[in-house]
């Protein structure tokens, strides 16, 4: 009882505050710990995601059910996790691990460096039941493969690779065949996600523009390392052709995702604070024009997902943590 209570104190908190005009019913499913980069099932029912928590030093993954009940971890608990996505078949998931190449966590990169991203060259996908069972390693490229999403209707994964000897992105089959690099310029492409009628694709990427920038972000990569604070939106049909940039803000904007209708882009950015970690939701339409701020709170906001069905809308935020590296998932009833 005491921790049903203590669960249903947030919402009490967030129903005294004014929310975004996109937003309703907000609600906490986390409470504790860091949580993130949360995605649904294709009947909208339940979320798979990440978090660092249960005596781990490093994120694994686990689902929910859509109202943050029966959370448990579906990963080996063996070195770190990332980026988890149903399949099409609503009975299996995928996500990136390191567990076959070192059980232990792998150090985090040298915050004398700057603020860096791992991309360590363990990094596999791997095939799972939605029960945790590895059925099939996806991926067997020497480097970094992570980074994958899903098009439930395409049946298609899109993933970032280090198997050109840059990091591009690639698509495969949901069983792993059929990969075909998407992405051939300079520099770090990533975070990559299809829109739903799989018709369109839309990514973060750094792309270097001078000799001194190329040759600074080739010396981090020579070391397993990128740094995520300079990224720029770009848009493309699924097959990578018609490539083009909709942001400018020499700041960090990531995790982008289609609305439920295809016709905008929601992600998150910290375009008003550069290089700082106060990031908040962004709306803007696919050819860079109408961008529309969403949220207000000058936290880190971020990770945003609809529901296949349209109605609701998943993100982590650090909103009401009480730590500095609290951060809980929420939903929403989203109204556009």
């Amino acid at each position: 009882m005491k921790m049903f209570l203590l669960s249903l104190l947030p919402f009490a908190l967030l129903a005294q505050e004014p929310l975004p005009r996109h937003f309703a019913n907000l609600k906490q499913l986390t409470t504790g710990g860091s949580n993130g980069e949360s995605y649904w099932s294709p009947d909208s029912k339940r979320i798979i995601y990440q978090s660092t928590r249960d005596g781990n030093r490093c994120d694994q993954q686990y689902i929910m059910n859509a109202d943050g009940s029966n959370q448990h971890m579906v990963s080996t608990g063996k070195g770190v996790t990332t980026c988890g996505y149903f399949l099409s078949d609503n009975k299996h998931i995928i996500y990136a691990s390191t567990h076959e190449g070192n059980p232990s966590c792998p150090m985090p990169p040298d915050r004398a460096r700057g603020y860096l991203w791992g991309v360590h060259p363990t990094f596999d996908i791997y095939l799972a039941t939605d029960e945790g069972k590895i059925v099939k390693k996806l991926t067997d490229a020497p480097g970094y493969d992570a980074e994958g999403t899903v098009n439930f209707k395409a049946k298609k994964i899109s993933y970032t690779s280090l198997a050109s000897g840059d990091l591009e992105l690639w698509s495969m089959n949901e069983d792993g065949s059929g990969k075909k690099q998407v992405t051939h310029a300079e520099g770090y492409d990533g975070g990559s996600v299809y829109s739903h009628d799989g018709k369109l694709m839309v990514w973060r990427a750094h792309r270097p523009d001078t000799p001194e920038k190329k040759a600074a972000a080739l010396a981090l990569l020579k070391d397993n390392l990128t740094a995520p604070m300079k990224m720029e939106l770009f848009v493309a049909s699924a097959d990578g052709s018609k490539q083009r940039q909709i942001t400018n803000f020499g700041c960090a904007s990531f995790a982008p995702t289609f609305t439920p209708d295809n016709k905008r882009i929601l992600f998150a950015s910290n375009k008003n604070k550069c290089d700082s970690g106060q990031f908040d939701l962004f709306l803007i339409n696919p050819d860079g024009s109408e961008l529309e701020q969403v949220t207000e709170w000058n936290k880190f906001t971020s990770f945003p997902e609809f529901s296949p069905d349209g109605k609701k809308l998943i993100f982590s935020s650090s909103y009401l943590g009480k730590s500095n590296y609290e951060f809980n998932i929420f939903s929403v009833d989203w109204k556009p």
